[in-house]
């Protein structure tokens, strides 16, 4: 009996670490946030930014991940960079990974159009274990116990971007450690290829459409997103309200689709909210993910900007 204990705890301890080494953190809606993507998503029109936002991912399913994500960052006029950090919990089942970033950005105007973004940032992550939440014969097993020890370690993202006022183009590589590493790490070498364009102009309706390619290991997915964007005059001190609000739709290989809705509650307060639903075989026990994410913007003086109002 005591064999089989073994076995199968060591059975629980591989999947969980397997599920945290192969699984790729981020927002169902990062179009919404790309600081949250890479470390080069520049915010030159506003002196700041900060965002916060929870996913419940496959709603239905014991055990199933549950996400926090916030972040912060500012911007400096004056030498073009821009400072950040972004903070991310992760729980799965009876694991929990944490992941501070700490980030360095910097913009350079190529031309009058064109501006180049560089992002680089430093992780610190951080996987524990809740064996309260572990179903084992005998919870005084000292040896189950004796191997649920936390786990650390550092890594680091790096990101370049071509933008202009309507168009994005850039690629981002997540957990750069990992892909040296003999061993697999608590995240896994993530590399993503992205290209988004929103029109820019006085319609009240203006379009946006991405292309996102992920890459993780020897997984590899796609993801498409189109959005409407509504605009309207607003008669207050700030005059011209651009984005009031927003309507999108994405599907992401293999089998995933998803609706996302956003609004200002006020000109620097944004709200968005999140739904996708998967049709492989996770659709029998679940109803969905939802997510949920405010944005808030401190506006800095009026100058020319390549960045979407």
């Amino acid at each position: 009996m005591l064999n089989k204990k073994i076995i199968l705890v060591c059975l629980l301890m591989g999947l969980s670490s397997l599920l945290a080494a192969q699984s790729n953190i981020r927002l169902s809606n990062y179009w919404g946030n790309m600081y949250f993507l890479t470390p080069a998503a520049i915010y030159d029109k506003y002196a700041a930014v900060f965002s916060v936002a929870v996913k419940k991912q496959w709603v239905g399913i014991e055990g199933s991940p549950a996400t926090l994500f916030a972040s912060g960052t500012m911007f400096n006029e004056a030498s073009n960079t821009q400072l950040g950090f972004q903070f991310v919990q992760d729980k799965v089942g009876y694991t929990s990974v944490s992941n501070l970033q700490l980030s360095y950005g910097f913009s350079l105007q190529l031309d009058y159009i064109w501006q180049l973004h560089l992002g680089l940032g430093g992780n610190y992550q951080y996987m524990n274990y809740d064996p309260s939440l572990m179903i084992l014969e005998n919870d005084a097993d000292a040896f189950a116990y004796s191997q649920l020890k936390g786990k650390s370690t550092f890594d680091a993202d790096f990101g370049i971007e071509f933008a202009t006022k309507s168009m994005k183009l850039g690629a981002v590589s997540q957990n750069l450690f990992d892909a040296f590493a003999i061993d697999k790490r608590l995240q896994s070498n993530t590399n993503l290829f992205y290209v988004r364009y929103r029109e820019m102009n006085q319609s009240p309706v203006n379009i946006g459409t991405g292309l996102c390619a992920i890459q993780i290991g020897n997984i590899y997915q796609l993801e498409f997103n189109t959005s409407a964007y509504f605009k309207f005059e607003q008669k207050t001190g700030y005059g011209y309200e651009p984005q009031l609000l927003d309507v999108g739709l994405f599907y992401r290989t293999a089998s995933e689709v998803g609706l996302n809705f956003g609004f200002n509650i006020s000109k620097e307060l944004h709200v968005s909210y999140t739904y996708d639903y998967h049709f492989g075989s996770i659709r029998l026990g679940s109803s969905g993910t939802n997510e949920i994410m405010l944005t808030y913007h401190i506006p800095t003086k009026c100058r020319c900007h390549n960045m979407w109002y």
